[in-house]
């Protein structure tokens, strides 16, 4: 079925008995060309992305709970392409793109919504780093503008200006960043893939691989062993469970993240804002929440809820940018958990398992990447070799020492 306005109003006046599921209900096959552990965003987004640009259509989509049920639904939505580094910069900047057009190309509502990124600058040195950023963001062609203070008043007047302690220089804006809706982002491209052919197989937890001679020849599952001539791991903070049972170990560690909304509220914070000093940022979502979050809680944890010690941490960190969030009523919080690499820096990489894929490492930047993610993912497991645009995020590097540092915080995942 094909959505469109004319299918709304005929539904509505045959009272709404023609819509079917977004996608079938499958039982597992004995055996795939593909399977991709993760229904998540990044294994939903491969899913669809290798059915219709390589032509494969025999997969499955393994997801251990629901669709929706992880990091995809566990964010704050937010969409922005402002990196420096060479390999994250051509990466997100792909990926930007591809959101301006993903509603018409899943024929699904995503709620792309680009309202801008205003990152707040409280010093000199942050100032002359942005200034550093906005330049090497445009020179690769995207869009970026440096605001002196009087511009960001402007732009946002709700901002506590006066804040003696974090005062406020200036800030780099990206006005074609913004918003998406997590869930309409899964929904949308479950069911995209489902159209295409793939079987999408919820409550279907992975337990182990099979493995001869070293190539991967399927894995074990909650609902028996599915043989696969290819499998591709994309389970954000479960990574390293996962490919240890693959006899893998990873660069990565797994935190918690937590995020927060506020009661609905009339509209008045117009972008997307980062609080330079406190990593603390915020957007307003269409229902009205103000939804904000903050730094990880800095101890390594599987569990989707965090310490009342980072509630406090991001609520001191939004008063002190936007005073009047002391009058909201926090109407709830979450946590994910993030897949935290080494350097920052995601990876996109074939493993020592032949016909074994890995996609991982994402931290703060899986939400964001979802649409460039699976078509690279997408295009590795097809041909064995990713676009140029993602050539940078190999498992090697942290071999080799060609990290991808794009906060300078070294090997330290707590403070990417």
């Amino acid at each position: 079925m094909r959505y469109s306005a004319l299918e709304v109003i005929k539904q509505g006046l045959t009272g709404n008995k023609g819509w079917r599921p977004v996608w079938r209900t499958s039982a597992p096959k004995p055996s795939y060309d593909v399977v991709i552990i993760g229904g998540g965003g990044h294994g939903l987004a491969t899913a669809y992305y290798l059915a219709k640009n390589h032509g494969v259509r025999n997969i499955a989509v393994l997801e251990k709970g629901y669709i929706g049920g992880g990091n995809v639904g566990r964010n704050t939505t937010i969409v922005r392409a402002d990196y420096g580094q060479k390999g994250n910069s051509a990466f997100y900047s792909h990926s930007l793109k591809l959101w301006n057009g993903l509603s018409a190309e899943l024929n699904y509502n995503v709620m792309f919504s680009p309202r801008g990124l205003l990152e707040l600058c409280h010093s000199d040195g942050q100032m002359e780093a942005y200034n550093r950023r906005a330049n090497m963001i445009l020179a690769r062609g995207d869009e970026a503008e440096m605001l002196d203070r009087n511009g960001v008043a402007d732009y946002a007047p709700y901002i506590g200006m006066d804040n003696e302690r974090f005062p406020i220089k200036g800030a780099l804006l990206q006005r074609s960043a913004g918003t998406a809706r997590h869930d309409a982002v899964a929904w949308g491209y479950a069911r995209g893939a489902d159209a295409l052919g793939v079987d999408i197989l919820q409550n279907c937890e992975v337990k182990g691989f099979d493995i001869e001679g070293g190539v991967v020849r399927g894995v074990e599952t909650s609902r028996g062993i599915i043989k696969a001539a290819k499998v591709a791991i994309c389970v954000a903070g479960r990574s390293s469970q996962v490919a240890a049972m693959a006899g893998m170990r990873l660069p990565i560690e797994s935190h918690v993240l937590q995020a927060f909304v506020t009661e609905g509220l009339k509209p008045f914070v117009n972008t997307v804002i980062n609080f330079g000093v406190g990593h603390f940022y915020i957007s307003q979502s269409d229902k009205g929440g103000l939804v904000f979050g903050g730094d990880l809680d800095g101890y390594n944890s599987y569990a989707q809820r965090g310490s009342l010690g980072r509630v406090e941490h991001v609520a001191e960190a939004g008063m002190s940018m936007i005073p009047a969030l002391g009058k909201a009523r926090m109407l709830r919080s979450w946590g994910g958990i993030m897949d935290m690499s080494m350097d920052g820096s995601p990876i996109i990489d074939t493993t020592h398992i032949k016909g074994l894929y890995f996609n991982g490492g994402w931290c703060y930047g899986g939400f964001k990447a979802i649409p460039a993610s699976g078509s690279a993912y997408a295009q590795l497991v097809a041909t064995g070799a990713v676009p140029s645009y993602a050539s940078a995020y190999k498992l090697s590097r942290f071999e080799t020492g060609h990290l991808i540092n794009e906060e300078g915080t070294g090997a330290v995942p707590g403070l990417h």
